[in-house]
């Protein structure tokens, strides 16, 4: 009698070997048309000016 390892290990063999030989439909995805563009350091002097807020809870 085999041992319940080598049994699951067959059992998961013929599982993998029917995934791959089941037909698959391939999808093409529409390429998009315009790529987005790089930041670059132009970009950081249209950003909103940020700060920082600091709350003392323990007052």
């Amino acid at each position: 009698m085999l041992d319940a390892f080598i049994i699951e290990e067959i059992k998961r063999r013929e599982r993998n070997r029917e995934e791959r030989d089941r037909p698959a439909l391939e999808i093409p995805l529409p390429v998009p048309e315009e790529r987005p563009k790089r930041r670059t350091d132009a970009d950081d002097d249209e950003k909103p000016q940020r700060g920082v807020i600091i709350i003392d809870l323990l007052a």
